[in-house]
This record gives structure tokens, C-alpha cells and sequence, in this order.
């Protein structure tokens, strides 16, 4: 009976060693990170999360859509750490509710807003004034209620003396990628969209003209870390990712300027 325990004992140590040791400096918390994201940033936040994952050792889910809509799921307490808001105003908001720690807020992005129509098409456009031309039926833009593209677009055509002639036109999207598609489709004569979202689209469409920037809001886009996060270290170096250099170099990649003039 000895010897059987023995053996037992030294099977036992003999497993243990084989187990994976944690480096050191490793992060011991390897759940999932939660980051509700502006659906313009898809492409490079996918990317950027890649790079997160492959240096922290954690995974990280992403929930995109208009910023809106995710600023309601966090005002309704949706288990989020980490928001990315294509406009300050939705940030804003749920900053002047308390839902995120003010201290971690900053601007990482800056986009541009611009007029594309399908590639196909025959319409000669090239200003945003063209829109009101009885030639364009169809403009697809973000609705304005949930989506800040939809926000910086209704701006745009106020100023320009613009709405009025061009609202029963509009076809409202759910977001950004949503105008985009409809572009792509050729189902709208035009789409109002970020200039990130019409590079992705490529030869699909083709660009009509750009926004002048006197013309509406700063396109600004800010993070922040959600105030009831169980992940503060987490989610931290995932804000701190994006605004590094390394972030930034991805983000610059699909398109995005720096929010530093």
C-alpha cells in the first residue's frame, strides 16, 4: 500500500510539472473584453483587436452599430467595458449620466464627410448643392435620431440652404454601412457617408464631393472606459492601444486622420 502511494505521489508531481507555467507579466484575467464601437470603425477596430489579443492574451468582442443605438443599450445596462462613439454627442450623454469614468475619455479619430453615388451612374454630380437637382430622387443617409453621420449630414444641409428641397428624398439607414450598401446597390441616385466607409466600398462607387468642414460639427470621435467595468486594467490597455501609436497607424491605415489638427 505504500509503494502504491508513492507512485501515486510522484504521478502526481510528474503532471504538475508538465503544466503550462504563466510568464511573467502575464495577465492573470483572461476574460472576455466587451467594446461597443461606431459601426464606421468595423475594419480597424477588428484589426486593432487582432494586435490587443496577440499582446495581452485576452479576446475582445465587438459590438458595432450607429452610436445611437449603442448608447441606448448602455443607458439600459448592457454588459459593456469599453464605448467608441462616432460623435461626441452620444458620449455626451451617457457621460452626463455617469455611466463612464470621465477620467479615461479622450479623442482618438477625426473623419470627413462626403457625397458618392454608384459606380455606374450617369449623374454628373459634384457639390452637395447638386442634390437638389430634380435629376436625384434617392439620397440615402444615416437617420439622425441614433446615427451621428445622419447628425453631421442634416447640419451640412441646413447651413447650405439645402433641406427643405432634399428631405423628401432621403431614404434613412440604420448606420453608416447601411448608406453605403445602399450605394453599392444602386439603389439610391446618392449616399452620405464617411470617407472611410466609402475607401472600404472601393471601385463600387465613386466619390462626388467632399463636405466642406465649416458645414457642420467637428467629426470627432471619442472613448472611454464604462464606469461599472469588472475589467479596469483591460479595458484600459485596450483604450491605451487605440490611442498609441500602433492604434493610430491602424486607424490611419482604413482612413481615419488624427483627432490633433
Amino acid at each position: 500500500m505504500r509503494l502504491l502511494l508513492i507512485l501515486f505521489a510522484l504521478i502526481i508531481v510528474g503532471c504538475q510539472s508538465n503544466q503550462p507555467k504563466s510568464l511573467p507579466g502575464a495577465p492573470e484575467n483572461t476574460e472576455n473584453l466587451t467594446v461597443s464601437a461606431a459601426a464606421s470603425l468595423r475594419d480597424a477596430f477588428n484589426e486593432i483587436g487582432e494586435l490587443y489579443s496577440s499582446k495581452t492574451g485576452r479576446s475582445v468582442s465587438f459590438n458595432f452599430g450607429a452610436s445611437g443605438a449603442l448608447q441606448k443599450q448602455i443607458e439600459s445596462g448592457a454588459p459593456v467595458d469599453v464605448f467608441a462613439s462616432a460623435g461626441e454627442k452620444q458620449m455626451n450623454e451617457i457621460a452626463d449620466k455617469g455611466l463612464i469614468d470621465a477620467a479615461t475619455r479622450r479623442d482618438f479619430a477625426r473623419n470627413t464627410l462626403v457625397m458618392i453615388v454608384p459606380q455606374d451612374s450617369k449623374l454628373k454630380l459634384t457639390a452637395f448643392a447638386d442634390l437638389a437637382t430634380p435629376e436625384v430622387q434617392k439620397i440615402a443617409v444615416g437617420n439622425p435620431k441614433t446615427v451621428p453621420a445622419g447628425q453631421y449630414t442634416e447640419q451640412l444641409f441646413e447651413n447650405g440652404n439645402l433641406k427643405n428641397t432634399v428631405q423628401p428624398k432621403l431614404i434613412l439607414a440604420e448606420d453608416v454601412r447601411q448608406v453605403l450598401d445602399y450605394v453599392v446597390r444602386g439603389e439610391v441616385d446618392a449616399g452620405v457617408v464617411y470617407t472611410t466607409d466609402a475607401r472600404i466600398a472601393g471601385e463600387k462607387v465613386r466619390f462626388a464631393a467632399t463636405a466642406p468642414e465649416a458645414g457642420h460639427s467637428p467629426i470627432l470621435y471619442p472613448i472611454a472606459i464604462i464606469r461599472d467595468t469588472r475589467q479596469k486594467q483591460a479595458a484600459q490597455e485596450f483604450v491605451d492601444l487605440v490611442g498609441g501609436a500602433e492604434g493610430q497607424t491602424i486607424l490611419q491605415k482604413y482612413g481615419f486622420a488624427s483627432a490633433r489638427k
